[in-house]
């Protein structure tokens, strides 16, 4: 029979404290299951509708009157239930539920990922395991903070056949686990070298060990232990508190200078342990440990639900590091951002820049696509050709339209941060017009760039060959994949997808950078000083710092839209990329090759619509994707988001100007 289908007559005769302490085991996971799942028109579920109170309470009291009614059971119930305290390792239960083996967050979504696939196992001798089996659900926690006081007396009284200082000596090797646990940590490199100077000098970690030696030397004075214990425990307590000071400055150190998510974790389990020991301590000095108890379980409970979510996992150890990279986009982005008319110009200008550099970087697509090379290796050599545009556009100190988003929704969800309830907000609003104005300014001037100069070089083609470099075929190809009609807006959201990535990819490999002190490396390793000399070395290190964005967002970028589509063709997806600059060196190109006659059809005019359409869905898409990702790494309210749209549409209709032109000068 399965689980729920027992009844509690035939679990009570299946009790058994003599048989194999598998069998004992799987009969208490029989016994919570029972508790929680009512059999068919069991008498334990009347009232449960009337009452409000949970079933699996209401099943526990019924168990209990049985057993109160009929004593053989009883003796069998205790019986099992202190062969738990006397072959299980109850260390373990006390010192490992809700902590990894290991402080590496990889390693834990690798564990959790194991105990949701694979089935747990009732032959076991650790207390910790069985628990697990125990308590699988999330609902275990309520209905066991429901137990009322006298339920929980009645129920201690079947745990009497299991000697009190059994529990109590597991308690105390429970906390000697968990301090020398906290004392390893407080010593591990990483950890130690970015904690709280200050707070190391008063060297808790080296102290912790010894001081919990001696409050367990006064739990076994046989005299009055509580004027000895005093102290010693007043001691412990103190140095913990330091302990968790220490742990707590590791990540303000990590907020300016880079975010490691698995320092993080172990922080975090560095104080869940802490915790644990406090906890523990009052379970056994409480001269009523019946309520300590209970809390605890509930706590252990709570963890090992928590213990089973990769979503919590990730949910709570990604969020700083999410901040990290958007604080650093919003660095970069702050450049991107136009609030004068001089800037407004030098937009223009920077943004030319780099539309000349594109209109070469259009042609050379179209002589890659001549070769005929295989979808990979034409992915691959387009990617590069875009990478190094890109890159080379970074290094002029000139703009692609398309990158901004994703660098300045960042710069902005940081002004959300701590919004004033009302005065700050029309600030901010301007800086909602400065940024859509200057990304307005990043088009107009990339293509008013790649235009004439794409002509000029069909012009120059025709002049000294006697043919343009684009063929009619291949203008015929490009008015095909840039017909409105087609799937050409869903590839540019898709390229806006791409954009955003890119823009992570440079969070990250800055953080990379700046956690692992790279800039330091270049600017003091004796091997790059001999070679480069100290002043330049300290050059190169600078610039690096300043450049290791830039450059990785720029390369990744490029790669992201040449290969992209050439692995998800491989996957039968054909999804191609839709860059509005590219598209529109595209379609100049083609009108090029055709003729003035083009401009007369409406093939051509439906490309110029689908492009603008490009534009908007390359800066809103990836503007939207880095955007959300700031808020909810800032920590903004949905409230905050409701009231800022609102002021947002409201200066739209008051004076939509300032979202396309400069004020005055």
């Amino acid at each position: 029979m399965t689980a729920r289908s027992w009844d509690l007559t035939a679990l009570l005769n299946a009790a058994d404290p003599d048989s194999a302490l598998p069998e004992r085991n799987l009969w208490l996971v029989r016994l919570l299951e029972w508790l929680r799942h009512p059999a068919p028109g069991d008498a334990a579920d009347d009232g449960v509708a009337s009452t409000g109170t949970p079933l699996p309470v209401l099943r526990l009291k019924h168990l209990l009157n049985v057993l109160e009614r009929h004593p053989e059971h009883a003796q069998r119930f205790a019986g099992v239930i202190a062969g738990v305290w006397t072959q299980l390792d109850a260390v373990s239960l006390f010192a490992d539920v809700g902590f990894a083996p290991r402080t590496a967050l990889w390693s834990e979504f690798l564990s959790r990922l194991g105990r949701r696939l694979l089935p747990a196992s009732a032959d076991t001798q650790e207390l910790s395991l069985l628990f697990e089996l125990l308590f699988p659900d999330a609902a275990d926690e309520a209905w066991l903070a429901a137990l009322d006081d006298d339920l929980v007396r009645r129920l201690g009284l079947l745990f009497t056949a299991a000697p009190v200082e059994s529990w109590r000596r597991e308690i105390v090797d429970g906390i000697t686990v968990l301090v020398s646990q906290v004392s390893a940590a407080g010593f591990a490199p990483a950890m130690r070298l970015r904690m709280d100077p200050g707070v190391q000098q008063k060297r808790p970690f080296q102290s912790l060990v010894s001081a919990w030696e001696g409050v367990e030397r006064a739990l076994r004075d046989p005299g009055n232990p509580r004027r000895p214990l005093t102290p010693a425990l007043q001691y412990l307590r103190g140095l913990l508190d330091r302990c968790r000071s220490a742990a707590r400055s590791v990540p303000e150190h990590l907020e300016a200078h880079g975010v490691s998510v698995d320092l993080i974790f172990g922080v975090e389990q560095m104080l869940a342990r802490t915790d644990r020991i406090e906890a523990l301590l009052a379970c056994l000095l409480s001269p009523d440990p019946g309520p300590e108890l209970r809390r605890l379980t509930l706590t252990l409970v709570r963890e090992v639900h928590e213990r089973r979510s990769i979503r919590t996992l990730f949910a709570q150890h990604y969020s700083l590091l999410a901040r990290k990279l958007t604080e650093r986009s919003a660095e970069t982005g702050e450049h991107y951002i136009t609030r004068t008319p001089a800037e407004y110009r030098d937009m223009l200008r920077r943004a030319a820049g780099g539309g000349s550099v594109i209109a070469g970087t259009t042609l050379g697509k179209f002589a890659l696509a001549a070769l005929g090379l295989t979808a990979f290796w034409g992915g691959f050599w387009a990617g590069m050709l875009y990478a190094l545009s890109f890159v080379l556009v970074h290094l002029l100190h000139w703009t692609v339209a398309t990158k901004q988003p994703a660098m300045t929704a960042p710069a902005l969800a940081t002004r959300l941060r701590g919004l004033p309830r009302d005065e700050g907000l029309d600030g901010f609003v301007d800086e909602v017009a400065h940024l859509f104005r200057s990304q307005v300014a990043g088009i107009v001037g990339n293509v008013a760039a790649v235009v004439p100069l794409v002509l000029l070089a069909q012009g120059l083609g025709q002049w000294l060959w006697g043919s343009t470099p684009i063929s009619a075929a291949q203008a015929h190809y490009v008015l095909h994949s840039l017909d409105l009609l087609g799937p050409t807006l869903l590839f540019a959201a898709f390229t806006g997808v791409l954009l955003f990535v890119s823009s992570l990819i440079a969070g990250w490999v800055e953080n990379w950078f700046v956690f692992q002190r790279l800039d330091s490396a270049i600017a003091w390793s004796p091997r790059i000083v001999a070679v480069l000399g100290q002043a330049r070395a300290q050059r190169w290190a600078a610039w690096w710092r300043a450049n290791i964005s830039g450059l990785t967002a720029n390369f990744s970028l490029g790669l992201l839209l040449g290969l992209v589509p050439a692995v998800l063709a491989f996957f039968g997806l054909p999804i191609e990329v839709r860059h509005v600059t590219l598209s529109a060196g595209q379609l100049t190109a083609a009108a090029g090759a055709l003729g003035p006659t083009l401009l007369a059809t409406g093939d051509f005019w439906r490309c110029v619509v689908a492009i603008v359409g490009v534009g908007m869905l390359n800066v809103g898409v990836s503007f939207y994707c880095a955007f959300r990702v700031a808020l909810r790494a800032q920590g903004v309210r949905v409230s905050d988001r409701r009231r800022v749209r609102d002021a947002v549409l409201a200066r739209l209709r008051q004076s939509p100007r300032s979202f396309f032109l400069p004020p005055p000068d």
